[in-house]
């Protein structure tokens, strides 16, 4: 599609990858290190030894350099994360222990639990405005205050329940807490600058293997996501090989699908908004973008390839099976951590990677071009690549002589983006900046189990079918929206740091970005359904409104300039096809509440006249479907001159009824009627219009009436005009006529 070979990993031109690993990776092989872990809070990964914790900050991209370094004191290390001021360390020390240093004065203080009846999970630093630090215990939750004077920690608030093990991101701020002998029973908190919000307690489902055996949900099988600024829970039922999908929402959590995963081992990462399921002994990814109409995969699945390896490897014409070497290290290796959203941390050989996706390849892939298009444009981590893919897929398209209605369709993605954009003051896909409402939901949380299932029974896998996101009505949304105007703060969404697409104001009321949010949840009939005052717990992460270059949205501009400009030339053998199209264009945009650009009115207009489709264009003048300029009236004016005269009068019609004074007195003269461009000179007062060309018409008519007329005009009209050399010049000439 378009035009070129796409390049596949490690240099190999006929290898094709959807998602790759960018070479080189950041090498963390330093000796003496004890393990390695990530705080996802500030992007640190964090490397101890002995005596020091050494850290890279990888945000915004993975760095070269060597780590920077704190001392700390000797001991064993569980996990380390900083506080979210860079002021404080902790350092998880054992089951029972947290260990909490100041960077600025080396002081220490810990934290400890009851060893006989409790043990430490971990802990995590917030933005919470009641507290600083989250213990999570086998016994429930502290919340903790720090008090910087003292460097000691002050207990706020404990929450008392029995904790199995717990999954936490600060990109979502939500943490989640198993419990239960399958450990499928959860409660959850949010805690966010706009304070503390209780997930209703819910339970997933979980396959038998036998009338007897039931397993038990671990850990790694369960990974809280945020795409388009939704938070999702996504869980591995390993014994039907499923991946359940959850959406939370204010008073329920929503499984809104299954989808089959092939294999009971997966890992699962998440960049630019698509969910990528790592089938690990099949060594491929599969790709799934939540804001389709369905829940289909975005391509076939292929393999995760690493890219930008030096030439003269042997391995560069191998499969990824037989790349285990390439880098030092085996592509999905049994050392691979993923962690969310887009990280693999390959400890075995002290490597660290991002996750890219080759937007380029998964365009080249489809002929589909709206849909690919739709795709696109909800892209965000390389807009300028988005916008050039997009714009040569609209080109190839035309070029090929697509059918219209495909090319239509193309036009309605592009301009449809554009107009979002346009309606939302301007501000641009990543440039965000972070929205902390002050208000907290309200409502008491509902104990039991919320979930609502969307399939006929537990544990059946189901095809995917229509996108929930994608099915709420204009009517459910209304509905919505004015409930969070109605009630205020109790409607107000939650926060994240998160990357969104979703736009929060100040009255909690959550409207359409870019991505094509939608606020409801289609449910199969008979099942029971989200109330329509439910919240989704959502970013509260706002785009910033201003001008910026990070745009994936293409304008009207831009569509003339790259894409109609550079496909006139070769399509001048077929301008009815062309006019076609620049018609869609303009439906397209007059339907968006877009203006085309003067120039693309002007090509229309000279296609027709190719065609000798005159009449057409006096139809789409009178009708304004040609938008009046002087772009056009000029065009007009040439394309009638030497063939069609009432072409012509077209143009000069619409200098004057545009008010282009300058231009109609100019276009009579060149035409011969400069007794009537003298008259229309001076009812309109155009003095812009040098006497001389006035004066040479009417030496031409060998009249010297005329002349004396002309001469008369300019003396009154300018007085300046007797000071002139042209009024002696033009008097010498007259007194001979006479």
């Amino acid at each position: 599609m378009l035009g070129n070979q796409m390049q596949g990993g490690l240099g190999t031109p006929g290898a094709l990858s959807h998602a790759y690993l960018q070479h080189p990776p950041l090498r963390c092989d330093i000796p003496d290190i004890r393990g390695l872990f990530y705080d996802d809070a500030n992007k640190f990964l964090i490397a101890p030894t002995t005596d020091r914790i050494l850290y890279w900050k990888i945000a915004p991209s993975i760095p070269s350099g060597p780590p920077n370094s704190d001392p700390v004191n000797e001991g064993p290390v569980l996990s380390v994360r900083y506080s979210l001021d860079h002021k404080v360390i902790g350092i998880h020390r054992s089951r029972h222990e947290i260990e909490f240093r100041n960077r600025e004065t080396g002081e220490t203080c810990s934290k400890k639990c009851r060893a006989d009846s409790e043990t430490i999970l971990g802990f995590f630093w917030t933005d919470c405005p009641t507290c600083d630090v989250i213990l999570v215990k086998t016994s429930g939750l502290d919340l903790l205050a720090y008090e910087p004077q003292s460097h000691a920690f002050r207990l706020v608030e404990s929450k008392k329940f029995i904790v199995s093990w717990y999954l936490y991101t600060h990109e979502s701020r939500l943490i989640l807490l198993a419990s239960g002998m399958q450990c499928t029973m959860f409660t959850g908190y949010q805690f966010s600058g706009g304070g503390i919000v209780k997930i209703p307690k819910f339970e997933m489902l979980m396959s038998k293997t036998e009338a007897n055996n039931k397993p038990v949900l671990a850990a790694d099988d369960v990974h809280i996501v945020t795409v388009y600024g939704r938070i999702y829970c996504l869980q591995l039922d390993r014994v039907s090989m499923s991946l359940n999908l959850y959406r939370f929402y204010r008073d329920a959590v929503v499984q809104q699908c299954t989808l089959p995963t092939y294999s009971s081992r997966i890992a699962v990462s998440a960049v630019d908004n698509i969910i990528m399921v790592h089938q690990i002994d099949a060594k491929v990814v599969i790709l799934y973008d939540v804001n389709l109409d369905s829940y289909a995969p975005v391509s076939a699945p292929l393999p995760l390839l690493v890219r930008g390896l030096p030439s003269n490897s042997r391995q560069a014409s191998q499969t990824a099976d037989s790349q285990s070497s390439a880098y030092g290290g085996t592509i999905y290796g049994d050392g691979w951590n993923f962690l969310i959203p887009d990280l693999i941390c390959d400890a075995e050989n002290g490597l660290l990677w991002r996750i890219h996706l080759d937007l380029e390849a998964i365009a080249a892939s489809s002929s589909d071009a709206p849909s690919v298009l739709e795709f696109l444009q909800r892209r965000k981590s390389d807009p300028s690549m988005v916008k050039t893919i997009c714009l040569a897929i609209v080109r190839t398209i035309i070029l090929e002589r697509r059918p219209v209605t495909t090319v239509a369709k193309a036009m309605d993605v592009v301009l449809d983006s554009y107009s979002r954009l346009m309606k939302m003051g301007g501000g641009l896909p990543g440039v965000r900046r972070t929205h902390e409402q002050s208000q907290q939901l309200g409502g008491q949380p509902v104990e039991g189990s919320h979930v609502i299932s969307q399939e006929a029974s537990p544990g059946t896998t189901v095809s995917p079918s229509a996108n929930p996101d994608r099915a709420g009505g204009a009517a459910n949304r209304s509905a919505q929206a004015n409930s969070g105007v109605d009630h205020g703060a109790d409607r107000a969404t939650l926060n994240t740091s998160s990357d969104s697409d979703e736009i929060t104001n100040v009255s909690g009321v959550t409207s359409q970005g870019t991505s094509g949010y939608q606020t409801s949840d289609a449910i199969n009939k008979g099942q029971q359904v989200v109330g329509e005052d439910s919240r989704p717990l959502s970013s509260g992460t706002s785009m910033q409104h201003g001008q910026h270059a990070g745009s994936v949205a293409i304008s009207p501009i831009e569509m003339f300039q790259s894409v109609f400009a550079l496909v006139e030339d070769e399509m001048m053998g077929d301008p009815a096809y062309l006019t076609a199209v620049i018609m869609e264009f303009l439906r397209s945009a007059s339907k968006a509440g877009l203006k085309a650009p003067p120039n693309l009115y002007v090509m229309m207009a000279t296609l027709l006249a190719r065609s000798n489709r005159y009449a057409e264009i006096a139809l789409f003048v009178s009708n304004k479907i040609l938008e009046p300029s002087k772009e056009l009236a000029m065009q007009l004016m040439e394309l009638g001159q030497q063939h069609h005269p009432p072409t012509r009068k077209l143009g000069l019609d619409m200098l004057r009824e545009r008010g282009l004074h300058h231009d109609y007195v100019a276009a009579l003269l060149q035409d011969g009627y400069y007794l009537a461009a003298l008259r229309y000179a001076r009812k309109y007062k155009v003095i812009t219009v040098q006497p001389a060309l006035f004066l040479e018409k009417a030496v031409a008519s060998n009249s010297a009436q005329n002349l004396a007329t002309v001469l008369s005009f300019f003396c009154e009209f300018t007085p300046s005009f007797k000071t002139t050399s042209d009024f002696g010049r033009y008097r010498h000439i007259l007194s001979e006529m006479v």
